[in-house]
């Protein structure tokens, strides 16, 4: 993607980024000229500015993110943006959901996203700047069989976003809410293992790329978005012109 946006001298964390949506927008944010940290459990991808750094990071401990938080602000000095973007997606009905399966989803993608933002706060906080985006998914309001502990991590994950937006704003640090859409990740074609199934969303909303995801993102932590406490819903994906 063509850098659209001027990032010279900043750095985000994003986390889940290995992949998907997140190593998108991490490469991103390097070719804009900022600096990626990764915090994820598979590894991550190098990019040719050497931009892009990853530590290994279970974001649902709480003290790893912290020693991970800590090691970035040694290296770079700063932590300007905050992608909250791991998350589990397992499948299971309530009815034999494994109670450890319950926890473990709500442990990666809700209290991960509070450690994670635990985290960086204090470094927000002190420079009076900052912005962190929170992923949601539709399936927060509309819910889907067998994506009850999903469905429940991403509803919690819109009440906090929407009350750290206010709790923070008074240090001018922005949190805003993204429901990037369906979307070609590893994580979609692992909750939709079926042919099937992806020609439902093909004929619902279309089916993005990890790229298409990236303007919306890069706008939001942009300055330009002179916002906090709001949601951007990507509802669609709309065809590509074969020419682009």
């Amino acid at each position: 993607m063509q850098a659209s946006f001027d990032a010279t001298g900043e750095v985000l964390v994003v986390t889940g980024g290995a992949n998907g949506i997140g190593a998108a927008l991490a490469h991103a944010y390097a070719d804009a000229g900022g600096t990626a940290v990764v915090f994820d459990v598979a590894p991550a991808g190098p990019h040719p500015s050497g931009r892009v750094h990853a530590h290994h990071v279970d974001v649902a401990d709480r003290d790893a993110v912290y020693a991970a938080v800590a090691r970035v602000l040694a290296d770079h000095g700063r932590i300007d943006a905050l992608v909250a973007g791991a998350a589990v997606q397992p499948r299971s009905d309530v009815s034999v959901m494994d109670p450890q399966e319950w926890r473990r989803t709500l442990a990666v993608n809700l209290d991960g996203v509070v450690w994670c933002a635990q985290a960086v706060l204090p470094d927000m906080i002190a420079r009076r700047s900052g912005s962190i985006l929170v992923f949601a998914s539709g399936l927060a309001t509309a819910g889907r069989a067998q994506a009850s502990a999903y469905a429940a991590s991403k509803g919690a994950l819109i009440a906090f976003a929407k009350s750290l937006a206010a709790e923070v704003a008074e240090h001018r640090i922005r949190v805003n809410t993204v429901f990037p859409g369906v979307v070609d990740t590893p994580q979609f074609r692992q909750a939709n293992p079926t042919g099937g199934e992806r020609e439902h969303w093909e004929r619902a909303t279309g089916i993005g790329t990890p790229e298409d995801v990236v303007g919306p993102l890069m706008f939001l932590l942009s300055a330009a978005a002179t916002m906090t406490g709001s949601t951007l819903t990507r509802d669609r994906a709309y065809p590509r012109n074969e020419a682009e």
